[in-house]
C-alpha cells in the first residue's frame, strides 16, 4: 500500500484533502469514488512524514462513532447504510479514511468484526471481540450502546487519572522552581553579607550556604540527573520484563496514590468483564482479553493464574480467591455472581463501587496536597529565614550590649 495526499471534490463542489493508503492511483480514484469524491490531484507521501502528520483517532471520536452506529443499528438501518452516512458526516481525515475502507471489506465479504481487525491502531482487540460476539449473538445495536457507555466512563476515568497525577506533578514544580530562586539567587545575596559580619555562623547557617553552593555550581547536574534517571528507568521498564513487573508492583503499593491507581485498574477490569461477558464471550476469552485492558503485569499475571485455574476446573470465584491478589470485594461479588447466574450485573456492581471509591479518594488526595506542599515550602523558607536572621539577630544583640 502507498500513502497518497489528495484534493478532491464533493458533490456539492466542495474542495477536500486527505490522505488515504491505496495500491496504485486507479485505486485511490476507485476509493474515493465509493465516497462520493472526485480525484483531482495527488501526490505519494513518504512513510516517515506519514507518522508525524497523522491525526490519531481518540477515544472520543470511538464514542460518537459508536453511538452512530447504536441509533442507525437500532432503527434498522442496513450496515452498509449506516456506514455510509457515517463516512459522510466525518470531519476527521483518518477517520472518514478508516469507515470508507470497512465499506470497502465489507463488499468484499468480510464481517465488521473482520474489516475492523485490519485496524489494530483505532479497534483494539477487546473492541473486535465484542463485535464479533455482538454479530453472533445478533444483539450488535446493544454491544454498540455498552461500548458507548463503557468508553464515556473510560474517558472520565483517565481524567481522574490525569487529575490525580498532574496536580502533585505541577504543585510539585512549583516549589522546586521557588526553591531553586532562593538557592541561586537570594540565599548567597544574604549569605554574602553574613559572611562579611566575621560572626561565627551556627550549623544551619553553615548548611544552607553548602546546598546553596551546590545548587549555584552544580545546577545543570541538579537538573539534567533526574531527567536521565527517569528516561533510563523507562527504557528498563519497557525492555525488561522483571523491572516491568517490580515497577508495577510498587505502583500499587506507593503511599496515597497507589491505592487509587489500584482501584481504578480494577474497575477497569470489572467494567469491561462484565461487557464482554454479558456479549456472549466466554470467561477465558474475557480474562485473556482483560489481561491486555489493565495495564499492569502485576494484575495481568494474576489474571493468568486465574485463566489456567479455571481450566483446571476451579470455580470463578475459588480461582481468584486462591491467586491472592484480588480484594475481598471483588471475591465475595464473583461468589454472588456466579450462584446467581448473574456474573455481569455482580461485576457492575464492583466497578460502581470502586468508581465511587476513586473520585473520592481522588478529592481526598487533592485535599491533603495543597496543604502538604504549603508545609514543605513553608519549612524551606523558615529554614533560610532562621539561617539568615539568626546570625544578624545575634550581631544586632552584641552591638547593644
Amino acid at each position: 500500500m502507498t500513502q497518497f495526499v489528495y484534493q478532491a471534490m464533493d458533490a456539492n463542489g466542495k474542495l477536500i484533502r486527505g490522505e488515504m493508503d491505496a495500491s496504485n492511483l486507479p485505486d485511490l480514484e476507485l476509493r474515493l469514488k465509493r465516497m462520493e469524491l472526485d480525484l483531482i490531484d495527488c501526490k505519494t507521501r513518504e512513510r516517515r512524514a506519514r507518522a508525524f502528520g497523522k491525526r490519531p483517532v481518540k477515544r472520543s471520536d470511538l464514542i460518537n462513532f459508536c453511538f452512530y452506529m447504536e441509533q442507525l443499528s437500532g432503527a434498522g438501518v442496513p450496515m452498509l447504510e449506516t456506514l455510509g452516512d457515517l463516512r459522510d458526516s466525518l470531519d476527521h481525515p483518518r477517520f472518514r479514511e478508516i469507515v470508507a475502507d470497512l465499506i470497502e471489506n465489507i463488499e468484499g465479504g468480510l464481517q465488521l468484526s473482520e474489516a475492523m481487525a485490519r485496524h489494530p491502531d483505532t479497534f483494539d482487540q477487546a473492541f473486535v471481540s465484542l463485535i464479533a460476539a455482538g454479530e453472533h449473538s445478533g444483539k450488535l445495536a446493544e454491544v454498540f450502546l455498552n461500548l458507548t457507555e463503557t468508553l464515556k466512563w473510560q474517558d472520565e476515568l483517565a481524567s481522574q487519572t490525569k487529575k490525580l497525577l498532574m496536580y502533585p506533578a505541577f504543585v510539585g514544580t512549583i516549589v522546586l522552581g521557588v526553591t531553586f530562586f532562593l538557592m541561586i539567587y537570594l540565599v548567597p545575596q544574604l549569605t554574602g553579607f553574613i559572611k562579611n559580619m566575621g560572626q561565627e555562623l551556627p550549623i544551619h547557617t553553615k548548611v544552607l550556604i553548602f546546598v546553596s553552593g551546590i545548587f549555584v555550581n552544580y545546577w545543570y547536574l541538579i537538573i539534567t540527573l533526574p531527567v536521565l534517571s527517569v528516561a533510563g528507568l523507562s527504557i528498563l521498564i519497557k525492555t525488561n520484563p522483571r523491572a516491568r513487573y517490580k515497577a508495577d508492583d510498587y505502583t500499587l503499593r506507593v503511599w496515597m496514590i497507589g491505592p487509587i491507581l489500584h482501584k481504578i485498574i480494577l474497575a477497569r477490569f470489572a467494567t469491561f468483564f462484565a461487557l464482554m461477558y454479558a456479549s456472549g464471550v466466554t470467561v477465558l476469552e474475557c480474562l485473556r482479553l482483560s489481561e491486555q485492558i489493565v495495564a499492569n503485569k502485576v494484575i495481568e499475571e494474576g489474571l493468568q493464574r486465574v485463566g489456567r485455574l479455571i481450566s483446571e476446573g476451579q470455580s470463578i470465584t475459588a480461582s481468584f480467591q486462591n491467586v491472592g491478589i484480588f480484594p475481598p470485594l471483588v471475591v465475595r461479588m464473583l461468589r454472588v455472581g456466579e450462584s446467581t447466574g448473574a456474573l455481569d450485573k455482580a461485576l457492575r456492581n464492583v466497578s460502581y463501587f470502586y468508581n465511587r471509591e476513586v473520585k473520592e479518594s481522588v478529592e481526598k488526595v487533592q485535599v491533603m496536597i495543597e496543604p502538604i506542599m504549603t508545609v514543605i515550602l513553608g519549612a524551606i523558607l523558615g529554614w533560610i529565614m532562621l539561617s539568615v536572621l539568626g546570625p544578624i539577630y545575634d550581631t544586632i544583640s552584641k552591638i547593644k550590649t
